[in-house]
């Protein structure tokens, strides 16, 4: 007898009593229409912001120690949005139409439990997972376990909208304006923003705006987020975007908000250059240096999966569902390739799977390689900091030449004085430290077992001396 799936208000209910570690998981899969049937995706999507209230105690609480002088006019105890860290609620400030984010009592408690449950299953379960599966899960619950104890903070939020609003004010996507003031740990006050979620399309389509470019807005602005600032927003779910009735995008919610570093920035920008390219060695090269894929795997094998990968998304027979299908089967064939997930690619491609779950919500076959690289590679050069025009380009360079020539000349006297240091990456260090842990396992192993074989004759048991001795010879002999 198998197992009979759960149904979708069972699962809504199962995920709901895990905890909100769990329940941000759930909120990532909610933007797959091509992974879950509506009826799943409608239970899924209600746990963006339609989580149960706090109970009206804790409410107390948490309000009262916000606010021990109530500056508000009017305030709505009832939430507009209930979330897994917090919920919302309307209220205004003299004539100021306000929002304001409560965080849930003990939220931070509990987070640190559900983080600490996750620990102890990775530990139980460590010695069955490969090293670099191994690898990949540790990095996720050690990003994942940063992000979430972030996100408990409502100063933390605070400090992000406030850097963000100033760092993309130019970027025509509207953000909450933030009312210091009347801010705390507790509790984030910014300014009420209306609209339809992003994937409501019964109301978008009635109001009569045009969501394509909005889509093409979007995805363009993430692309400045991740690829040129470095800056951005981590958490872009329908219940965070939202789409005004003059036809504007409001992004929400700066709980989860991160940095790129600029090597993995460039990586990025040769990946999707290879990619347009179409050059499948350069690609396996790029996620390398990206961390995407084990340093010492195999570059002619990895390089055929990467173009029948390639092949399956850019058939423009193929509805999402069969790509996907496709997709999977070549997976399962090559379950062995060392892929891994580093820390700094979490969110990277967190972040790419919801805008993508979006924009299939509204154009068929939307994927990340037809759809999105096209856009990308247009911003390609403006990621790598190169200006408008061929005149701006060179004279930048030529303003850099002096302090290049100064490091230029740096490198040769500390090479001619012996001091010249060579650093390595981290996954060079790791691929280095794998082999050597590897090459030094059977040396160790021989001269353990050489001992025992001394040992065993001094005492007097010459047939266990042999045996050892003989043990010794072969494992250092077939390594």
């Amino acid at each position: 007898m198998g197992f009979t799936p759960l149904s979708p208000v069972e699962l809504s209910h199962t995920i709901t009593a895990l905890g909100s570690s769990f329940v941000k998981l759930a909120q990532v899969l909610a933007t797959r229409n091509d992974f879950f049937e509506p009826p799943y995706l409608e239970v899924l999507k209600k746990m963006h912001d339609d989580m149960p209230q706090m109970p009206l105690a804790d409410f107390e609480v948490v309000f009262h120690r916000a606010f021990p002088t109530s500056p508000f006019t009017q305030f709505d105890p009832d939430p507009i949005a209930s979330a897994s860290i917090g919920q919302v609620h309307s209220g205004w400030i003299d004539k100021r139409h306000v929002a304001v984010k409560l965080r849930r009592l003990g939220i931070e408690k509990h987070v640190r439990a559900d983080i600490a449950i996750l620990n102890r299953f990775n530990a139980l379960f460590r010695p069955l997972f490969s090293h670099t599966t191994r690898h990949s899960i540790e990095s996720v619950i050690a990003e994942f376990s940063v992000m979430i104890i972030q996100e408990c903070s409502m100063t933390q939020e605070l400090g992000n909208l406030e850097k963000f609003s100033t760092l993309y004010a130019q970027s025509g996507v509207i953000f909450p304006r933030s009312y210091r003031e009347y801010c705390s740990d507790d509790a984030l006050v910014m300014s009420y923003e209306e609209g339809w979620r992003f994937d409501d399309k019964v109301s978008i389509a009635k109001s009569g705006i045009d969501i394509a470019p909005l889509i093409d807005k979007l995805v363009r602005f993430y692309t400045d987020q991740m690829l040129v600032q470095g800056y951005f927003h981590a958490d872009p779910h329908p219940g965070n975007l939202l789409v005004s009735p003059k036809g504007e995008l409001i992004l929400l919610d700066f709980g989860m908000v991160k940095r790129v570093a600029k090597p993995t920035r460039i990586a990025i920008i040769e990946l999707l250059q290879a990619a347009n390219a179409q050059d499948y060695e350069a690609y396996i090269s790029a996620s390398k240096r990206l961390g995407t894929v084990a340093y010492d795997a195999p570059v002619a094998e990895l390089a055929e999966f990467t173009q029948r990968m390639f092949e399956i998304f850019a058939n423009d027979a193929l509805d999402s569902s069969s790509m996907q299908a496709l997709a999977f089967a070549v997976m399962e064939q090559t379950r062995n390739l060392p892929f891994k997930l580093p820390q700094e690619a979490i969110y990277i491609l967190r972040v790419s799977a919801i805008i993508e779950g979006l924009g299939t919500t509204y154009i068929e076959n939307f994927n990340g390689i037809k759809d999105i690289l096209p856009i990308l590679q247009k911003n390609i050069p403006r990621a790598l900091g190169i200006k408008g025009s061929l005149t701006e380009t060179i004279y930048d360079e030529l303003v850099g030449l002096p302090s290049d020539l100064r490091a230029l000349r740096e490198i040769l006297r500390r090479a001619s004085r012996g001091e010249l240091v060579i650093e390595l990456s981290g996954l060079q260090l790791e691929n280095i430290e794998k082999k050597f842990s590897k090459g030094l396992r059977p040396i160790v192993m021989s001269v353990g077992l050489g001992l025992g074989a001394m040992g065993a004759w001094m005492m007097g048991y010459p047939p266990l001396a042999y045996l050892l001795l003989g043990g010794a010879i072969f494992r250092l002999g077939y390594r």
